[in-house]
């Protein structure tokens, strides 16, 4: 690569380090394998920088690297959970910045991977029908219908928490 090509590509994963980390915790809700998928989402991209770097559809080929990640990554054997002899201490609530969001992170683990990435590029990164499609490799109206359908399992268990 050359040194021009390096500057802008390292400007540019600099710029966006905060929202790929946050995006990759709201798919795997550990912020140590979102650190993860971050560091091989931005390995990827380093590898195909001198033909993707200049073109206006950057975002998408990197949210859309970031979710194929982690869709690897939960298929790995080494990913599951191991039975440890102690539990871990939980956080306090005091931890979270926002009321609410303990239970949203846990409402949303309940659901599939495929209509959980719906519900988080449609609604947390705002993308169209059009660009989560894209992103998700399916048409429009299965995003439409991953998304409504998302939605209406969270208002449910929701509704039955309160």
């Amino acid at each position: 690569m050359k040194r021009a090509e390096e500057n802008t590509y390292r400007e540019y994963v600099t710029a966006r380090m905060e929202t790929m980390r946050r995006t990759a915790y709201l798919l795997c809700r550990d912020w140590h394998t979102a650190d993860d998928l971050v560091s091989i989402t931005i390995g990827k991209l380093y590898r195909h920088w001198p033909r993707v770097g200049g073109t206006p559809g950057i975002d998408a080929y990197v949210r859309k690297a970031l979710l194929r990640t982690w869709l690897d990554e939960k298929r790995r054997p080494w990913r599951r959970e191991q039975v440890v002899e102690e539990l871990p201490e939980l956080p306090t609530a005091a931890e979270f910045a926002v009321v609410g969001r303990a239970q949203l992170l846990d409402l949303l683990d309940g659901l599939p991977a495929k209509r959980r990435a719906a519900v988080v590029l449609r609604l947390y990164c705002d993308l169209s029908v059009e660009e989560t499609a894209e992103i998700l490799g399916c048409t429009a109206g299965t995003v439409k219908s991953q998304t409504a359908r998302g939605l209406d399992t969270l208002r449910a268990k929701a509704a039955q928490t309160d």
